[in-house]
């Protein structure tokens, strides 16, 4: 049996593609590992890419979905997008960092929330940008 943040962390996930797919976006691919970095969802929006994060938390967890999102991981998603980019030659294609926040209660989901464009890489310091890429 998997560990119960496993599980919590599957029904998320499950949630937030299915979610996504009602709002329109397309869900390309699902837990996507490069190397150490790993992209949760990509999916495409018209002709837009998007990565999207999603962090899950159940009952009696401590913090919010949204507390996941520190300055480490936002480096590391920039990251996994760039190598993704480069692994697919899409260095041309716009595209966008969503997150998706979903709260679990008793293996069901009571909440779900999808921020568009939540993260951008000239939020990072020291880091500059120009044009449409996210970078």
């Amino acid at each position: 049996m998997p560990a119960r943040h496993l599980n919590v962390g599957r029904i998320g996930e499950d949630a937030a593609a299915a979610h996504l797919e009602a709002k329109g976006l397309k869900v390309l691919e699902r837990n996507v590992a490069l190397g150490r970095l790993e992209l949760d969802l990509v999916c495409e929006d018209a002709n837009t890419l998007v990565f999207v994060e999603v962090k899950t938390r159940a009952e009696g967890s401590l913090g919010t979905p949204a507390d996941g999102l520190t300055a480490q991981k936002r480096a590391r998603l920039l990251r996994a997008a760039q190598g993704y980019l480069s692994k697919h030659d899409l260095w041309q294609r716009p595209c966008r960092f969503d997150f998706v926040s979903v709260l679990v209660r008793g293996g069901q989901v009571t909440s779900i929330e999808h921020v568009e464009d939540a993260l951008r890489a000239d939020e990072q310091p020291g880091k500059r940008t120009s044009g449409w890429q996210p970078w």
